[in-house]
């Protein structure tokens, strides 16, 4: 693996504020991408660590562009103007993009709430293929791109009765309505994008991996073997973004990606080997 894969490239992640986002950012910073990175925590959230002014003084330590944008990707409005900053904090069009943001609210479907339904299909759903939209006019006439889309194995159904749901019951199924449809619109897009040079894939972690929002949601529940390192994730998520032509439209899963293309799990800095 070189170093310096990403040389040249123009990236914008998604959800870099912390946990997958975040070392998504690095990994393509520390192989030389100039990165976007959206979130919409500045300098502090109320209750959670990390913040895009920490992102971004980890990614200038690798030289390259960095380019801060503080949005909410729920507000259509706010969301609207993401790409354009990023074409010109990063002086062209983007050539990678990962949606990684995601709103996670868990709760029983007999009460689910219209306004947290709209706020996880706004985050997860709507937000992703808008960005996609804005991105890809650039990437065809390029004859090239990469989109990655940061799914859930909450997208599957559940098989039964009897049903085995999980430590989390059934709290996660509107969450994962989300992220089936945003594997379905990762599908379609690749379809009509096929033949391009545009590659539009979605990877999810096998096992949960430990973000600070996904500790504080779940983390007590999990076994050791539950869990999937940070690393692991982010290895698949930037092998995509580097992958040929020929893989697009498809729904990865992190650690059967790794094994089927035969990846050694990198740290974060992408030069040692992750333990």
């Amino acid at each position: 693996m070189s170093r310096q894969r990403f040389a040249g490239r123009r990236a914008l992640v998604t959800g870099a504020s912390r946990g997958i986002g975040a070392g998504i950012a690095e990994r393509l910073a520390a192989e030389g991408a100039d990165v976007a990175i959206v979130a919409r925590t500045l300098d502090q959230h109320t209750h959670l660590p990390g913040s895009l002014t920490e992102t971004a003084a980890c990614l200038r330590r690798y030289g390259n562009v960095v380019a801060v944008i503080a949005a909410d990707l729920t507000d259509e409005t706010d969301r609207a103007r993401v790409v354009p900053e990023a074409i010109e904090a990063l002086g062209g069009h983007v050539e990678i993009l990962v949606n990684n943001a995601a709103a996670a609210i868990y709760g029983l479907l007999a009460e689910f709430p219209l306004k947290r339904r709209r706020i996880l299909f706004e985050a997860n759903v709507f937000a992703p293929l808008d960005l996609a939209q804005a991105v890809v006019p650039a990437m065809v006439a390029a004859g090239e791109g990469w989109i990655v889309n940061v799914s859930s194995a909450t997208a599957r159904p559940w098989d039964g009765p009897p049903f085995a749901t999980g430590p989390q019951g059934s709290t996660t199924a509107m969450y994962g309505a989300s992220k089936a449809a945003l594997n379905r619109v990762t599908n379609g897009l690749a379809v009509e994008l096929d033949g391009t040079g545009v590659r539009v894939n979605t990877v999810e972690p096998r096992a949960a991996v430990l973000s600070e929002g996904a500790a504080l949601l779940v983390g007590a529940t999990l076994r050791p073997d539950q869990i999937e390192p940070l690393e692991a994730m982010v290895e698949a998520v930037v092998a995509l973004c580097d992958c040929p032509p020929e893989t697009t439209g498809r729904a990865a899963v992190s650690l059967d990606l790794l094994q089927e293309w035969g990846l050694t799990v990198h740290g974060l800095d992408g030069a040692a080997v992750a333990g």
